[in-house]
């Protein structure tokens, strides 16, 4: 996610010489020094001291030594935080408090710039500071901003988790396909497009009203969504993302321990 984001400002004009990434890892900086002609560093209290803007893209395990391995900075940088689950006080206590954090939870799509982004910014994030995480986001897709931290489990269950479900769904329709006679590569690329096209359709248009133009009276669409509709597909959606938002905040709860 780092090297999306990364590639993605670069790609918006944003200059390469004015980014450092720092990891212990200094094969993967290399590989994105080459990739990108980016600084890098391997002390990250030494690259945050240099940083206006701090994104702490790491697995949730590890944000909290990594927090407490750079606090007492001698200044305040925004920091944009993209571990997933982490509540903002966790991380501000583990950064020494009063420390302008914007959470945002993002999604595979946007390891090919097509991510959809929910953000949280708490009370020390000032206006230009919002627009400043905005413009880091965007760079891998859309960004909506919610203005209750716990919506954001709202939004794992429905952006960050969702790509799964609709693999889920292109995995069954292929099955479905082979099951009806089709070859498996057909099957395949039969129900990628298929998925591929009604997404492109949807985002300009309402999908209600799109889904009614296709389903015509008495015609086999019409069939196929009551046959859906006959076994709950919506309250089963509706489940399944209530499942998804619980684990949140369980995750949440215990990625929060010290």
């Amino acid at each position: 996610m780092a090297s999306s984001l990364i590639g993605g400002l670069i790609s918006n004009q944003y200059p390469p010489d004015h980014i450092i990434g720092s990891d212990i890892d200094t094969q993967k900086l290399s590989q994105l020094q080459q990739a990108y002609n980016i600084r890098t560093e391997t002390d990250n209290h030494r690259a945050v001291e240099q940083a206006d803007i701090v994104v702490l893209a790491v697995k949730p395990q590890i944000l909290q030594a990594v927090c407490r391995g750079i606090k007492n900075l001698h200044h305040h940088p925004l920091f944009i935080s993209i571990a997933a689950g982490v509540r903002e006080p966790d991380i501000n206590r583990w950064l020494g408090n009063d420390q302008a954090i914007v959470r945002c939870m993002p999604n595979t799509p946007a390891l090919v710039g097509l991510g959809a982004s929910g953000l949280y910014a708490n009370n020390a994030v000032s206006a230009e500071q919002k627009q400043n995480a905005e413009r880091i986001l965007q760079s891998i897709g859309i960004t909506v901003w919610v203005d209750e931290e716990s919506r954001l489990d709202a939004v794992t269950a429905i952006s960050g988790s969702g790509p799964a479900y609709f693999f889920l769904f292109i995995e069954a329709l292929q099955q479905a396909a082979q099951q009806l006679g089709l070859d498996e590569q057909t099957a395949s690329r039969l129900a990628k497009q298929t998925a591929l096209g009604a997404c492109t359709m949807a985002m300009d248009n309402d999908v209600t009203t799109l889904r009614q133009q296709v389903t015509s009276k008495g015609g086999t669409t019409e069939q196929a969504i009551k046959s859906f509709q006959q076994n709950k597909l919506q309250q089963l959606v509706l489940d399944a993302t209530r499942a998804a938002e619980l684990r949140s905040r369980e995750l949440a709860q215990e990625l929060g321990k010290d």
